[in-house]
């Protein structure tokens, strides 16, 4: 049963992939902004990140404001007021982004708001039917913030 369930993932996630090769909406600076913006975050040049996600000004997307929200979180010194306004605007647009229900899990860990982190871990698990790479590493933040406190 749980190998017929992972052929299902399987050719679902090509059926996804091929359909987004075949989709030509987005246009090449939408990928651009969100490659640059990644790359920027990854080296931790998070003042690069936010340059060039509000330069790409994509307001109405989901993965524009979570990526802005982490970027203000992480920039030193962080902006938390701002970064969680852009969760939360990611999950207005998206109630299911797994990255936004993570980074605002650990944002409100940062704020000492262990039920809010907890309310983020149980949408996330409601979102990742079997499990998955953000559920698992709020699972872990919060369980540090608990032997921490």
């Amino acid at each position: 049963m749980f190998k017929i369930k992972q052929l299902l993932i399987l050719a679902f996630a090509i059926c996804m992939a091929v359909a987004n090769a075949a989709d030509s909406s987005p246009s090449e600076s939408a990928s651009s902004w969100l490659t640059q913006a990644q790359t920027e975050i990854k080296a931790k040049n998070y003042a690069n990140a936010i340059n060039t996600l509000v330069a790409a000004n994509q307001t109405n997307s989901a993965d524009w404001n979570n990526l802005l929200g982490y970027a203000q979180r992480k920039k030193s010194p962080p902006d938390l007021a701002l970064a969680e306004r852009y969760y939360q605007s990611a999950l207005k647009i998206d109630p299911k982004h797994k990255g936004a229900l993570e980074y605002y899990g650990e944002l409100l860990l940062m704020k000492n708001d262990l039920a809010g982190a907890e309310q983020m871990l149980a949408r996330l698990d409601k979102v990742c039917v079997f499990s998955c790479e953000e559920l698992r590493d709020l699972k872990d933040a919060i369980k540090k913030y608990k032997s921490k406190n």
